[in-house]
């Protein structure tokens, strides 16, 4: 591929993930059964013959970055570029924060400059999909464009949840929409763009200097350049998978999109793998009298009792007479015997004791939070234990670390509840 650096945007926290994200970033959420989210990007940059990438972290960076280390299992460990993690630093009497996306690339104008690049790609390390930047590029070029959106058609009652470019005739973006109650167009941003690099470096360190803005490529560098008519934008159209799973339900409802016969995203194209850093465990075991349907079992798990409908994170252990249905369990947790299951997302590492049960009753909205804890699914963080005969609701929200100390004295969590550590 051409001269291309590729500055992925992971510093988010991903508030309305809930207790998925209270101890990690967005990025480093599990998803599919052995990935993290950020590796569909990083992925995606190595398949697209992208070797040069910034990632860009903040909020409690320390698993993410663990997780991508040098690079190694994106074959990203090389000489000339590689992987590099970029976390704000203190600089003179410079903030020690990213103060929005445009920033935390203009605070590595250094790491750019270094490889001279003819083009910057700015992506997301949160979303889930499978994009060739060739093609990204590609039209780029062909329009001799200053700066180029990948976008998707979105249906009209949703676009409102988008900024929404306005095209001509050539895709040339004559408006931009943020999130508009009367949305002029269905062309979606999916908040990947590319640069020629020349015109964002001028673009960045003339809003770096700007104290009327927020420093975000959304709200205000793709709006000043289209509204100013600082350089020619265009709108690169996307037909294939991209899903933002930044709600509790989205997330929930991606991962059991996997479990179809034919899921509309394949995790196991030859042409276009996906890569992770993940531990070597062996073979799933699945006992003589455990029933599996229509789900996805990872390696290094002991199934004994009953999966349905549900994806199964490596290394968990499903104990006799336990039902799961309907359920994302990630890596480590340990399900007791004869304990009932459904529609709850389980964080990592979890125990779930003997007879217990999640996701009974009728549905009620969450005490706390009811704009995240909704859909009837209840959420269990990680390193949590949930000790023998506990009974909890849906729309329920269990926090990392909880242990058999704060359940003491409670049988019964009614739906809509809150259990947070002590």
């Amino acid at each position: 591929m051409r001269n291309v650096v590729a500055m992925i945007l992971a510093g988010g926290q991903g508030t309305r993930l809930g207790v998925l994200t209270e101890e990690i970033a967005k990025p480093a959420v599990p998803f599919g059964g052995k990935y993290r989210i950020i590796d569909f990007t990083l992925s995606n940059c190595v398949n697209s013959g992208v070797y040069k990438i910034g990632v860009l972290t903040q909020y409690k960076p320390r698993i993410l970055n663990r997780h991508i280390g040098i690079g190694r299992p994106w074959d990203l460990d090389v000489k000339d570029g590689g992987v590099e993690i970029l976390p704000p630093y203190q600089a003179s009497d410079e903030n020690v924060w990213y103060r929005g996306t445009a920033d935390a690339v203009y605070q590595n104008l250094d790491f750019i400059d270094q490889y001279d690049p003819d083009y910057v790609l700015i992506l997301s390390g949160d979303h889930v999909y499978a994009m060739d930047y060739n093609d990204l590029v590609d039209f780029h070029i062909s329009k001799f464009a200053d700066g180029t959106i990948a976008c998707m058609d979105v249906p009209i009652i949703e676009a409102n949840r988008f900024g929404i470019m306005v095209t001509d005739l050539e895709n040339r973006i004559i408006e931009f929409q943020e999130k508009p109650e009367k949305p002029k167009s269905t062309l979606a941003s999916l908040g990947i763009y590319v640069f020629k690099w020349k015109f964002l470096r001028k673009i960045l360190i003339e809003d770096s200097k700007n104290e009327n803005s927020s420093h975000d490529f959304g709200k205000d560098i793709i709006p000043k350049i289209i509204e100013e008519n600082l350089g020619n934008m265009f709108a690169f159209e996307f037909d294939g998978y991209w899903k933002d799973v930044g709600t509790i339900e989205s997330y929930w409802q991606s991962n059991l999109e996997l479990t179809k016969p034919i899921p509309p995203f394949n995790l196991y194209d030859p042409n276009w793998k996906f890569y992770t850093q993940t531990e070597e465990m062996p073979p799933a075991f699945v006992a003589d009298k455990a029933v599996v349907v229509n789900s996805l079992i990872s390696e290094g798990c002991e199934i004994y009792g009953e999966i349905e409908n549900s994806v199964i994170f490596q290394g968990v252990i499903v104990e006799e007479g336990a039902i799961v249905k309907d359920s994302v369990i990630m890596t480590k947790c340990r399900i007791g015997k004869n304990t009932t299951i459904e529609k709850a997302v389980i964080s990592e590492r979890a125990t779930i004791r003997n007879d217990v049960t999640i996701g009974i009753g009728e549905e009620a909205p969450n005490i706390e939070r009811p704009d995240i804890y909704t859909g009837g699914i209840t959420t269990i963080g990680n390193d949590v234990t949930i000790p023998d005969g506990v009974k909890i609701g849906k729309n329920c929200a269990v926090y990392p670390r909880v242990t058999e100390k704060e359940f003491k004295g409670i049988t019964k969590l009614e739906s809509g509840g809150v259990i947070k550590r002590t």
